[in-house]
């Protein structure tokens, strides 16, 4: 089987086109981004999907990823999988797993097939907007957990958090998507029955003409008491705060369009405007179903529980147990395996630990840790198995103490009101001074007018198509920002992003890659010879220092001898003959002369010290041409966790003028965020890690970089896939764009408004005027909404 994993390289899926940004898998010469694929690609030659990933273990044959036999032991615990599973019979059981590996037609193929593959699974069903697959398990052959090793097994590792164990997901709320479907039906359908209004039929038709009248009546009664209940409660929201939204005149426009039509069909003298008002309905519903539909895939609102695993193995009397996080007490020794993180604080009792803690404090490269000392959690072992006594009990640990802290919890700006509702809000005020005018204007000349003409006023002139402006203007903007990876929590987010004068940043994670690093060699100059024995002596150590450093010099055959790793100093042997000694400058015997502040790694080959390799950060491609446009419109901030090493780098990029901080903790990021806010800046800060949290939480707009967008990130306003980064740019200027378009097709709305008043103010608004007016007018602003919008897209070379 001629399959590898390869790193570092940029490169496009040969199947899907999409870029491979980190892992990538290469089959018979060819370069995959993900198992589904692959497994298409050799779908077309094979057409058999159980010979690609076979039911026995054939070498060369089997394509399966070795996963470790307990890695999913915990989905055996009753207590688990009564949080995990929605239904359970005698014979089989359904379960929903969250896979955020899923991201293309192919991971669908591979997944809606899973029963080709396991004859244990009886259906797999994908919801492919929330990266979940709903599993239905045969209990005679299979079971909760070897449907999880499945998964992992073909590259969809199921990520399965203490999240999932305190509370299940909410549903789906489809009851828009009913209201929406409600009015639709109803608003054809008086549409077709409201021809012999327009047509104007004889009075000989009258009988057919009044069973259309009463019909068209019985068909708006859905409308107004369920479709239109959205704009009931939001209006009622908003008075019982004292604040008029755009919602509650037009609840009000529907409302008195109804009692005005229901009276003419009662009364005989008209069949109304039920045709203008359920199509108003139906219409500002599609506009908001749109806006929920782009950002309702993922979760702006993460805590700690979502980063945290759901067990970890606890060792008792020999044995490992799986164990979730709420039952680990003090006392209790845990195993941590290599790349799992650490739940609760504790003493490290067994092993050498090299710890990530790069999402909780912002530190590039690991801590080492010796027996004896002690480890605080969110960090992530990156070598080996190590075993820790726990201290504290996962709510009580650095982590969750770090979370729950009161500052970060209360960090909350206010947010400002939206100029949609202020617009409205003087519109409104317009409408009654009109309405007001009319009503004394027909009581002093002729009072059969009163009722019909302000009542039409109130019909014509609602601010629907305000609404209307603003929910498919926002609903198509967030649709391309989103289509470029960049997903807003709210339509609300888009303004706030126009108004920002303040752009800072986090450094590790946002502004680098927290999993590359650059490396340059600085000394006496490596013939080819010693190149390759430096790899080789390289490539038999664990620490991520030596496996980038391998990764970078290549790999090598040559025999390594005498093999010694010093924890935490350095590693040694020989190779040809010659004694090879890379790791710190003590461990070389190498005198320092200048002041280090980057990392090193030296080489000494025998006796003489040949050099060193500087570790630096590896900043994100298009960072230095993002910050250079970025300056001339906004005032920048640096602030990291990392140490100063980056300064002079990060200089050259901002300039003298911007604030550059190191060593920030937490609660020093959201100080320097209020400090600014209180200048009365509107900030925006992007970050990555829970160190970031409470900056993000405070900030006006907050923006969480993620490798992948269904990854862990903190709350925010806004998530952003890294590779994304460098169109931050365009971005803030399509949603400063938006504003413009709304204003451009309000003020189309207010012509087709002042052609209806002519008619309303008067007292004889026919249902044919208001027909042509309100769908023409709806029509027409969807037109300029969408269109505007999708050409400013493309304009900026926006997909």
């Amino acid at each position: 089987m001629n399959k590898e994993m390869i790193t570092g390289v940029q490169l496009q899926c040969c199947h899907c086109g999409e870029d491979c940004a980190t892992d990538k898998i290469r089959y018979d010469d060819k370069i995959f981004c993900c198992e589904g694929c692959r497994m298409v690609y050799q779908l077309i030659n094979k057409n058999n999907l159980c010979n690609y990933y076979s039911l026995n273990e054939k070498p060369g044959i089997n394509q399966r990823v070795e996963v470790r036999k307990d890695k999913f032991a915990f989905l055996d615990n009753e207590k688990i999988q009564e949080k995990l599973i929605s239904y359970r019979d005698e014979n089989q059981l359904r379960a929903t797993f969250y896979l955020p590996q899923m991201h293309c037609s192919s991971c669908l193929y591979l997944l809606e097939n899973l029963h080709k593959i396991d004859k244990g699974i009886i259906s797999c069903k994908v919801n492919f907007t929330r990266k979940e697959v709903d599993v239905v398990i045969d209990l005679s052959s299979s079971n909760l957990r070897k449907a999880a090793e499945l998964l992992a097994s073909i590259g969809y590792e199921p990520y399965i958090s203490l999240n999932d164990l305190n509370e299940k997901r909410a549903p789906i709320d489809r009851s828009m998507i009913f209201q929406l479907g409600v009015a639709g039906f109803c608003f054809g359908n008086i549409m077709l029955m409201s021809f012999p209004e327009y047509l104007g039929v004889d009075a000989s038709e009258e009988g057919l003409r009044s069973i259309f009248r009463w019909a068209n009546m019985f068909l708006a009664l859905p409308v107004l008491l369920y479709s239109s209940l959205p704009f009931y409660q939001s209006s009622w929201k908003s008075l019982k705060h004292k604040f008029l939204n755009i919602d509650a005149p037009i609840a009000l426009a529907i409302i008195i369009t109804f009692i005005r039509s229901a009276y003419e069909v009662i009364s005989g003298t008209g069949g109304g405007y039920f045709d203008s008002m359920t199509g108003i309905v139906f219409f500002m519903l599609a506009g908001r179903l749109i806006q929920d539909k782009t950002y309702r895939q993922l979760s702006f609102e993460r805590d700690y529980t979502s980063y945290f695993p759901l067990a970890v193995s606890v060792l008792k009397q020999g044995k490992e147990i799986p164990t979730t996080l709420p039952d680990i007490k003090a006392g209790d020794t845990m195993l941590i395996h290599h790349e799992e993180l650490i739940p609760a604080d504790g003493i490290l009792s067994k092993g050498k630990a090299f710890i990530d803690y790069s999402f909780v404090t912002g530190e590039s490269l690991p801590v080492l840790k010796e027996v004896g000392e002690i480890v605080y959690a969110g960090g992530k072992q990156t070598e080996g198995n190590i075993e820790i006594f726990v201290i504290k009990e996962v709510a009580q640990s650095y982590l969750t103490k770090l979370w729950d802290q009161q500052e970060m919890k209360s960090a909350e700006q206010k947010k400002g009101i939206s100029f949609v509702h202020l617009l409205s809000r003087y519109f409104t005020y317009m409408v009654f001074a009109i309405a007001t005018i009319t009503a004394i204007y027909w009581l002093l000349h002729d009072r059969s007018h009163l009722w019909p003409a302000v009542t039409s006023v109130f019909i014509i002139a609602c601010p629907c198509a305000l609404l209307l402006s603003n929910t498919f203007t926002n609903g198509n903007i967030l649709r391309i920002l989103g289509r470029n990876h960049f997903y807003l929590r709210s339509p609300a987010t888009i303004e706030d992003i126009a108004k920002i004068d303040h752009i800072v940043f986090d450094k590790t994670g946002t502004l680098t890659s927290a999993h590359e690093q650059e490396i340059t060699y600085c000394g006496e100059e490596l013939d080819e010879l010693q190149h390759s024995e430096v790899a080789a002596l390289a490539e038999r150590s664990t620490h991520p220092l030596s496996k980038a450093l391998s990764k970078h010099l290549g790999k090598t055959k040559m025999e390594v001898e005498h093999f010694k790793e010093t924890t935490g100093k350095g590693i040694e042997a020989y190779i040809n003959d010659t004694f090879i000694k890379i790791g710190s400058a003590d461990f070389v015997g190498a005198n320092i002369n200048d002041e280090q502040n980057d990392t090193r790694v030296y080489v000494k080959a025998d006796k003489k010290i040949m050099g060193y390799f500087r570790f630096s950060n590896h900043y994100r491609n298009a960072v230095v041409p993002l910050m250079k446009e970025l300056r001339r419109q906004y005032q920048l901030s640096v602030v990291s966790g990392d140490n100063a090493s980056e300064k002079n780098n990060l200089r050259k990029m901002l300039g003298e003028t911007p604030a550059i901080l190191f060593n920030q903790k937490p609660e020093d990021k959201l100080e320097y965020i209020k400090r600014l806010q209180k200048k009365g800046q509107r900030v925006m800060m992007i970050g990555d890690g829970l160190n970031d949290a409470g900056a993000l939480k405070q900030s006006d707009v907050g923006i969480a970089v993620a490798e992948q967008t269904n990854n862990f990130t903190p709350a925010c306003d806004a998530i952003i896939e890294a590779k994304q980064l460098k169109c931050l740019a365009q971005f803030i200027r399509v949603c400063k764009a938006n504003k413009n378009i709304i204003i451009a097709s309000f003020v189309l709305s207010i012509l087709y408004n002042i052609i209806g008043l002519a008619f309303a103010v008067q007292g004889n608004l026919s249902p044919l005027v208001a027909a042509v007016l309100m769908p023409s007018s709806s029509l027409s602003i969807l037109l300029i909404t969408f269109g505007s919008s999708t050409l400013l897209a493309k304009w900026m070379k926006l997909s």
